[in-house]
């Protein structure tokens, strides 16, 4: 039985829409664009590229690797890691179907690291970089879209530790980078998620890059994807069904096999999770691995049997999925009295600071937001 979502957070602790085709990630010039670009289509329509094949094939690899912080150095880590990822795409490639997709875990290059801002800096890779250099070549090869996640760093965002989900496409070119759109809140006691997000920079973020690359669809021939590490969040999700989410590729280091099948079928997508595998003897064991590949029905299409190295597949019957498809028909106007009134805890723009403010520590991180919660520390009230 798959633990629970709360059992889950808890080990999470110890373990401590659219109008033209997105590109990826670039600056962009908002200043002579005063008003924001038709992301929803107001008849439940939504952008596509021609399909080149009725039906696709997803394969997701459920593998487990080493921390960098566990290798002598991080260049050794990379490489045997990147060794792995090569080995797990070239089976994929040559056993069973041939993929369109191959989707990997959320830090299948780097692991999941601890220690302060400043350590964590150094267990990140750059995109694009050597890494993505070589699985565009192993994707030209495979004649495949890989997608992966990871730690990153970029010199635009010093000091910043993102987490990156990168597209690389059948050319072996990078077609899209998608920055986590939000952390969980609360999740630990004292502490929160050092990483940095969309949320967390928004309006820095959108001068940057423009509006449409919050919630960016990438239009492929297989289909339109999105790729996002956001776990128990069902605005997220709906918000990239609204912008016309086909496929929703998801990755993870733990996370919640209920809430994969429920977004599938509340938003009338596709999906496929990966999920990181821990050590047999770990405390995480119980909780790596069930990868899983879910219809738009929540029906699951394939998975993987518990914390092993796996590879699973499932075929996508995409051109079907699209015959007179639109949107979600969600009661936006039903509940509007009550979201408009509704004010989030923390606020946006909560990490845009200059390099040497943002919290070094999982902890300081915590009380950076509690200094600024809404709800610990609410206006006075007006007399």
């Amino acid at each position: 039985m798959r633990p629970s979502t709360s059992t889950i957070l808890m080990v999470a602790i110890g373990l401590a829409v659219a109008c033209g085709q997105p590109t990826p990630t670039q600056k962009v010039d908002t200043a002579s664009a005063p008003e924001p670009p038709q992301m929803v289509r107001p008849d439940g329509t939504y952008p596509t590229k021609e399909l080149e094949k009725e039906t696709v094939v997803v394969k997701v690899v459920q593998n487990g690797v080493k921390n960098l912080q566990d290798f002598p150095t991080v260049a050794e880590g990379l490489e045997a890691n990147l060794e792995l990822m090569l080995a797990d795409v070239e089976r994929a490639c040559t056993e069973g179907n041939h993929p369109d997709f191959i989707l990997f875990n959320e830090f299948p290059l780097t692991g999941y690291s601890y220690g302060s801002r400043e350590e964590k800096l150094e267990f990140t890779i750059t995109v694009p970089g050597p890494e993505t250099d070589a699985l565009g070549e192993a994707a030209k090869v495979c004649d495949t879209y890989i997608i992966f996640g990871s730690y990153a760093r970029d010199d635009e965002w010093p000091g910043h530790i993102l987490s990156i989900n990168t597209v690389i496409n059948r050319q072996g070119e990078i077609a899209q980078e998608f920055w986590k759109t939000r952390n969980v809140k609360r999740i630990f006691p004292g502490g929160e998620i050092p990483t940095t997000t969309i949320e967390s920079v928004r309006d820095r973020y959108r001068e940057r890059y423009g509006i449409e690359q919050e919630f960016p669809v990438l239009q492929t021939e297989f289909g339109n994807i999105a790729v996002s590490t956001v776990q128990l969040d069902a605005f997220v999700y709906a918000a990239f069904a609204m912008r016309g989410v086909e496929i929703m590729f998801r990755t993870a280091t733990l996370f919640s096999t209920e809430d994969v099948k429920a977004m599938a079928r509340f938003n009338n997508f596709y999906s496929a999770m990966s999920n990181i595998i821990f050590p047999p003897d770990s405390r995480g064991a119980p909780f790596g691995g069930n990868s899983l590949i879910v219809s738009p029905d929540g029906e699951v299409l394939a998975d993987a049997p518990g914390n092993v190295e796996a590879i699973i597949e499932a075929e996508v019957p995409i051109a079907e999925l699209r015959k007179g498809r639109t949107i979600p028909r969600f009661p936006f106007e039903v509940v509007a009295p009550v979201f408009e009134q509704y004010r989030q805890e923390i606020p946006l723009n909560h990490m845009d600071l200059p390099p040497e403010e943002l919290p070094p520590t999982r902890e300081t991180m915590g009380e950076h937001l509690d200094g600024i919660s809404r709800w610990l520390n609410p206006p006075a009230e007006a007399e």
